[in-house]
């Protein structure tokens, strides 16, 4: 079951074998001074847990979830395993856009968002529905639009090359974050999942001709320590948390442009209520049986800040066909639940 750290209302007041992670309670309470959250009311906000604990029910030993209010003067969270290491996917894209922004804000190599880089099969990835068929010269505006509202993986690439992903895990680690990994670009990524050594590029041939195969014996799992997409709940909230304030950029307009492009995730209509703002980032894969589905990022109603991580790890013989719409069925839930208990 899930525990809270929710307070009385003060009236009433998103491509592998899983290495399934053994089934244990990691609680928010467990965590709460990392947050400063209230203590526990188990009576309280009844309808918040109650979707919590409905989320958990996708696959109890392969979920992690928390959502977390800065109510002013009395903030609340619930969640069930948020420090759960599991696959998060282009949900990690959101560390590369901020570093991008940042080296803007510093003016390094005097790149901006209106410089041009090139798209071509030099750099191009599976899974890009926006730049899979194109060639030429863009600004890296589009290419940053392209990575986080479609979360096309050449335009992340492209981005990744611009900042270096050394650079972003330097970023990773300065937020605190020991749990988060991202690989060294998303064509690495697949060429060692398709069985390439590490550090080995197949190219955009390579990787083609790879996934073509009928079979591939030496794939590896997307959960691997090597080139991955890893994070938890806890993690990804507590980035949200941080870069919404604005923590690692010194100018306003950089915080603008952050939740600018991060508003145009395609994962936000999935699972956020109707005609509230929210900035964040989807990741998924479906890989050699293996799926994962994440969301993560901050909502804000009524001026109050809602951070939220939901994150779901399967192999086909645990889901059908119906997982992704439970999915974001269970997860916009525990949302609306949210939404409710700060509205009441």
């Amino acid at each position: 079951m899930a525990q809270s750290i929710l307070p009385p209302n003060p009236q009433r007041r998103l491509a592998l074998k899983l290495a399934a992670s053994a089934l244990a309670t990691h609680t928010v309470a467990a965590r709460a001074n990392d947050f400063h959250a209230k203590p526990v009311d188990n009576n309280a906000n009844a309808t918040v847990m109650a979707a919590v604990n409905d989320f958990a029910t996708l696959a109890p030993a392969t979920t992690g979830c928390l959502v977390y209010a800065d109510v002013p003067n009395w903030p609340w969270s619930a969640g069930v395993a948020p420090d759960r290491q599991l696959f998060v996917g282009s949900a990690v894209k959101t560390f590369i856009l901020a570093q991008f922004l940042i080296d803007v804000e510093n003016g390094r190599n005097g790149v901006t968002e209106d410089t041009e880089d090139t798209i071509s099969d030099a750099v191009r990835s599976v899974a890009s529905p926006v730049f899979l068929g194109l060639n030429g010269t863009i600004p890296f505006r589009s290419v940053l639009e392209a990575m986080i509202g479609h979360s096309d993986n050449t335009a992340t690439d492209m981005t990744l090359a611009s900042v270096t992903p050394a650079r972003v895990r330097k970023l990773i680690a300065a937020a605190g974050l020991t749990e988060t990994k991202i690989p060294d670009s998303t064509r690495l990524l697949f060429s060692y999942l398709a069985g390439a050594p590490y550090g080995v590029d197949l190219g955009w041939a390579g990787v083609n001709a790879a996934l073509d195969q009928p079979s591939l014996p030496n794939a590896r799992p997307a959960i691997n320590d090597r080139e991955t997409m890893l994070s938890t709940a806890t993690e990804m909230v507590k980035w949200y948390r941080q870069v919404l304030r604005g923590t690692y950029f010194r100018k306003p307009a950089t915080l603008t442009e952050f939740k600018r492009v991060s508003a145009q995730a395609n994962a936000i209509p999935l699972i956020v209520p109707p005609d509230i703002a929210a900035y964040a980032k989807g990741g998924s894969i479906d890989w050699q049986g293996f799926h994962a589905l994440c969301v993560a990022g901050q909502m804000v109603v009524d001026r109050v800040p809602v951070t939220f991580c939901f994150t779901y790890n399967w192999t086909a013989d645990q889901a059908g066909a119906e997982a992704p719409q439970a999915f974001a069925q269970k997860a916009g839930a525990v949302l609306q639940a949210s939404v409710d208990a700060i509205r009441t």
